[in-house]
């Protein structure tokens, strides 16, 4: 009976004793993108079904555009009005409008030396007590306020033959810059309404029904990126300065009989669990490094999730 008990007790002995296996476990991932609306909108197309691969720039949804399609065509104005009216300064005044300030200096001209005269008169008559001061003294306000309407009409003759100023154009040159920088945000947000894949890869999902009201920021489209999938494992810490970037391994799939070759295109420099610290000198195997494993784009249609065993060197 002794006996019996000795040898069961060695057997869970074995059983429990430690051992390193030489392989990582995981799962195969993919990149996943999420193709957010950014406005509150009504969704009017689907032209791509579920499970369908696509290119970078494949149209995955749309958006109605009515009202953002006005936002645009009013930035447009916008710009056009700011652009003629930057022209307008550059170009100075017509010719049409020199000529009328020309005729109105030359008509104030004329009254000033008609009063001036007017006020000459005046005064000899009244030196000679023939007109009242109060005559004379409104044919003097004739004179200065047909030499001050002449002084006027001269400046604006001036401003018309002289230009804009500079300070005038540079500031229709800011509104102008202003007006298209608007017009790009608008036509931005246009765009947007049409949603296109950023990366090759399959359309995973369309959380949204056709004709359903999207709120911002939800998911329209979900792409799950990259002509293959990747190797989502964890090495343990025995193994991890045997392995490096750019390492070919082999790994197993569930359901794939033949071996598959991956490159290892990422792996962690910190341990994923417990750390360093915390362990003795026996438990530091527990240790696990997270590394990611390209494979090839043969295998551009194995499901994300599945198991996958990596040999370790």
């Amino acid at each position: 009976m002794r006996q019996t008990l000795v040898c069961i007790f060695a057997f869970f002995l074995i059983a429990c004793e430690p051992r390193q296996s030489h392989v990582a476990l995981g799962t195969l991932e993919r990149d996943r993108i999420a193709h957010t609306a950014t406005i509150n909108e009504v969704l009017i197309d689907l032209p791509v079904a579920q499970g369908s691969l696509v290119a970078k720039g494949t149209v995955l949804a749309k958006l109605d555009d009515t009202a953002q399609k006005a936002e645009v065509a009013r930035s447009h104005a916008d710009v056009a009005e700011a652009m003629a009216s930057l022209d307008k300064l550059r170009n100075g005044a017509r010719e049409e409008e020199v000529a009328a300030a020309s005729a109105k200096v030359a008509g104030t001209r004329a009254a000033l030396v008609d009063s001036q005269a007017n006020y000459l008169r005046a005064e000899e008559l009244a030196a000679q007590n023939l007109m009242s001061k109060a005559n004379l003294s409104r044919a003097l306000a004739k004179r200065d306020s047909d030499q001050a309407a002449l002084d006027s009409a001269e400046e604006e003759l001036k401003e018309l033959t002289n230009g804009s100023r500079p300070e005038d154009i540079q500031m229709a040159e800011a509104h102008l810059d202003a007006a298209k920088a608007a017009l790009a945000s608008q036509q931005k947000k246009l765009n947007d309404l049409t949603i296109r894949a950023t990366r090759a890869g399959i359309l995973d999902n369309l959380p949204w029904n056709l004709g359903e009201r999207v709120t911002i920021g939800s998911p329209v489209a979900i792409v799950m990126a990259g002509d293959a999938p990747y190797a989502r494992v964890y090495v343990p810490e025995p193994y991890r300065v045997k392995i490096s970037v750019g390492d070919e391994l082999t790994m197993h799939v569930d359901g794939l009989e033949k071996t598959l070759t991956g490159k290892v295109r990422w792996i962690s420099y910190e341990p994923a669990f417990t750390p360093y610290y915390a362990l003795n000198q026996d438990e530091r195997a527990r240790l696990m490094y997270l590394a990611e494993i390209q494979l090839s784009s043969d295998f551009q249609k194995l499901a994300s999730g599945i198991p996958v065993q990596v040999d370790l060197p």
